[in-house]
């Protein structure tokens, strides 16, 4: 087949230049189509009786979480300036389009007793710009007076006063949210900068926003970086400009059909898919060393250009091919998930790791035989180097000092393990984002002044008609909120109890006593005030509360943002109270909202990740076993992979990084990445074995020898590739720099050392029939093209190099 593939891609340059060209414009028109993700993503499967919970809710109460906060601590918001320009700001961000609803201080509603029609009005304190400071004065003091406000709009005690802003469904899961966040922005910080006020900005559709728009900055800037980096590494480790050049333009075109085949596959950038066009380049990029290195090699060897480009495509493409294979099986068993934004990272991290495969493969040997033959100086690294040195150095220890390896190894190995005993699992809605962020800093202040704005929902089901409504009923429901009010994760709740006590408020002329819920005597009075009651036309001011059937209520929440950990222990504490105040046979309480579904699909979706961390070791474990057969040598080679793995997560247990679902990925990843040195290696080992007529020593010295260079600088490369996701603002993604580069640093010395070692003291135990006769011959010396048969003339160098038939 190698042979085959060879003669079709040395014969048929300028028509796979054509083909590539073609396809490459086509996936550059499909990639300027690409959108962003701006919904949240579903982490629950869709059948999960917690989806399908909250879907119901949303169809009987309507969406959660679509309101953004904007808060300002301002002792003098209440005198005439700055309450008029807080009364024209709440005015001008409604008129915004995308916004549905203002709710301020400044447009604000209460409950008015008209008794010539015998019901409440729904009137606005401030229906028009105060002119005068005592009516200012007015306002605030009939604004405190309203318990229902106090606490949810404003913190008294710490001046702190919110501006409500609710979203129309149609905006929030828009690219049009992006523009209207961007203008109220803008003209909420004329505000802050008018009074020199600090403007705090929260709440999920904010949060949300600002976090897609994070990505896609962030998409573009690890790009560049990525190719200036791999391109600056390139040039000093080849010393080559031509090089650097061709395996840019291969890396390049790699990134534009990623892009492509995003649009193409129906999905939007994430913050997981965000992060493959940067991944690409550097796997694209190692796959060029490994390349790259051969092809010098081979020439310095013998000197014949065309030979040295068939072992390129040969030798290296088919080692390639199974290392892209492992580093693809590693992201394709996301696909396992059920998790949408993690099925389609694996499904297009895979399919692209196999396009910049054969990129580099079919790419390189055409562009390179089209140039002169290389240098000297481009060969100068495979001979008295520092990198040859380190290599020397290196095969003096694996000959003389392996006991020292194995005791070094032993004992990081145990501190691993016990780094792996301190780890722990947990999730935060916002979780990925910097401590340091003015996000997180916003999120932060709202929580000490309200406890929280993160959405979480409690419905309740009398499984009666009207059940809402009875006394008995409601004052269970005042002791469910006192309850949850002794939480301190939670804000103050809001449900139809205080409705009702507004409700009796409004009917005792605003008393602010009389905040409390009516007796059965009082109710029948206050009720019959309420209009439209039994109406199913959402005109009621209870509709917002209660289903049509006033048979079931909800209580909404708002939550700090804490950790699945931390929900779990409050719902474990808060059952056995619920089911005290509402018995299991007589009523039905539930859990829902944006919060609940997010914190418990991170708990699913960490379970789901081990799952696919598990069958990418089985899958890497099977393409082994057809590379190696040997039982003892599949055992052998997984060895140097499992340690920097142990290390891994003993490190992220020592610095208490927890296993979330953008920490479990990394091992994944990085499994998938780091085989590829092992496959590299024990393939050109078992070659050496069979030219050194089964030398185990010589063909181990050999092996490491040859393979080294390329180790260690594609290690250099995805070092320093990962090593660009640190500058991320997210947590989970600046953590996958630090983990993925950590984890190859260790692989490449687990390959480096470990292995040559192992397979050294074991010697001729590992020499099994089945090792010499694989499944799979990565190196097959056997069957070199007759390169006679195939001849490069240089006519000119400024002209294209043609091929003399054969």
């Amino acid at each position: 087949m190698w042979q085959f593939l060879v003669r079709f891609i040395l014969r048929n340059r300028i028509q796979i230049l054509i083909f590539i060209g073609v396809v490459t414009a086509f996936m550059a028109y499909e990639g300027s189509q690409i959108k962003m993700s701006y919904e949240m993503a579903r982490m629950l499967p869709k059948d999960d009786s917690i989806t399908i919970e909250y879907e119901e809710f949303k169809k009987q109460f309507g969406q959660d979480g679509s309101v953004i906060f904007v808060a300002v601590q301002d002792p003098d918001l209440f005198t005439l300036e700055h309450f008029n320009d807080w009364y024209d700001l709440s005015y001008d961000v409604l008129e915004m389009n995308g916004v549905k609803e203002v709710l301020s201080v400044a447009r604000i509603y209460k409950l008015t007793r008209n008794d010539s029609l015998k019901k409440f009005d729904f009137k606005s304190i401030v229906p028009e710009k105060p002119t005068r400071q005592q009516t200012v004065d007015s306002v605030k003091q009939t604004v405190y007076n309203l318990q229902l406000y106090d606490g949810r709009l404003f913190n008294k005690e710490t001046n702190v006063s919110m501006m409500m802003i609710t979203l129309t469904k149609e905006i929030l899961n828009s690219k049009a949210r992006i523009q209207l966040i961007k203008n109220l922005k803008n003209r909420v910080d004329q505000f802050g900068e008018k009074h020199a006020i600090d403007v705090k900005y929260s709440g999920l559709p904010y949060i949300r926003t600002v976090t897609s728009k994070k990505i896609q900055d962030e998409l573009l800037l690890f790009v560049l970086l990525s190719l200036l980096i791999t391109s600056i590494l390139l040039f000093v480790l080849f010393r080559s400009g031509r090089a650097v050049l061709l395996a840019m333009i291969v890396v390049v075109i790699a990134v534009i059909w990623v892009l492509g085949s995003i649009v193409l596959f129906g999905y939007k950038v994430s913050i997981l898919t965000g992060i493959l066009p940067p991944l690409l380049i550097v796997i694209a990029v190692e796959n060029s060393i490994f390349l790259l290195n051969k092809y010098l090699s081979e020439f310095r060897e013998h000197g014949n250009k065309v030979k040295a480009l068939s072992r390129m495509i040969s030798r290296i493409g088919n080692a390639n091919l199974l290392t892209n294979a492992t580093t693809a099986a590693g992201f394709a068993a996301f696909a396992i998930t059920s998790n949408e934004m993690l099925v389609e990272f694996g499904i297009i991290a895979s399919i692209n790791i196999f396009v910049a495969y054969l990129l580099t493969l079919f790419l390189l040997p055409i562009l390179f035989s089209f140039f002169p033959v290389p240098k000297p100086q481009h060969m100068r690294h495979l001979e008295k180097s520092l990198i040859s040195r380190i290599i020397e150095k290196i095969i003096y220890i694996v000959q003389n000092q392996r006991n020292a390896i194995y005791i070094i190894t032993i004992v990081f190995f145990a501190g691993g393990i016990i780094g792996i005993t301190q780890l722990k699992t947990t999730g935060n809605i916002v979780d990925d984002i910097s401590k340091k962020d003015k996000l997180y800093k916003d999120m932060i202040f709202l929580e000490q002044n309200f406890n929280g704005v993160m959405p979480l929902e409690i419905t309740v089901d009398t499984r009666k008609k009207r059940g809402i409504l009875k006394t008995s009923f409601l004052r269970k429901l005042d002791q469910l909120q006192d309850t949850l009010a002794t939480y301190p994760e939670f804000s103050k709740p809001i449900s139809v109890v205080e409705v009702v006590k507004s409700a009796k408020q409004a009917f005792y002329r605003g008393n602010p006593d009389m905040y409390s819920l009516p007796n059965n005597q009082e109710k029948n009075f206050i009720l019959s005030y309420v209009p439209n009651l039994d109406s199913h036309n959402k005109t009621s001011i209870l509709n917002a509360f209660v289903d049509s059937s006033l048979s079931k209520t909800r209580v909404s929440i708002q939550m700090a943002n804490i950790g699945t950990n931390d929900i779990e222990r409050i719902i474990t504490d808060l059952k056995p109270k619920v089911n005290d105040i509402f018995p299991p046979d007589d009523y039905e309480v539930g859990m829902t909202g944006t919060s609940v579904v997010f914190l418990m699909g991170t708990n699913y979706l960490v379970k789901n990740l081990f799952m696919s961390l598990g069958l990418a070791v089985i899958i890497i474990t099977i393409l082994m076993a057809l590379i190696f057969s040997s039982a003892r040598m599949i055992f052998i080679s997984l060895i140097p992979n499992i340690i920097p793995q142990v290390l891994t997560a003993g490190m992220m247990g020592f610095f208490d990084i927890p296993i979330k679902p953008s920490t479990i990925l990394i091992f994944s990843i990085a499994l998938g990445i780091s085989v590829d040195n092992t496959i590299h290696y024990l393939s050109r080992y078992r070659l050496h074995l069979k030219h050194s007529n089964w030398n185990v020593k010589e063909s181990i010295l050999a092996a490491l020898k040859e393979t080294g260079y390329s180790m260690v600088y594609s290690a250099i490369i995805l070092f320093f590739g990962f090593l660009i996701f640190t500058l991320s603002t997210f947590g989970g993604t600046e953590a996958l720099g630090y983990l993925v580069s950590f984890t190859l640093v260790v692989a490449l010395f687990s390959n480096m050392f470990v292995l040559p070692s192992l397979l050294l003291t074991l010697d001729k135990k590992l020499l099994t029939k089945s090792f010499k006769e694989p499944h799979i011959e990565v190196f097959d010396e056997e069957e070199d093209i007759e390169t006679d048969e195939l001849v490069v003339e240089e006519l000119d160098h400024k002209k294209e190099d043609t091929y003399k038939k054969i």
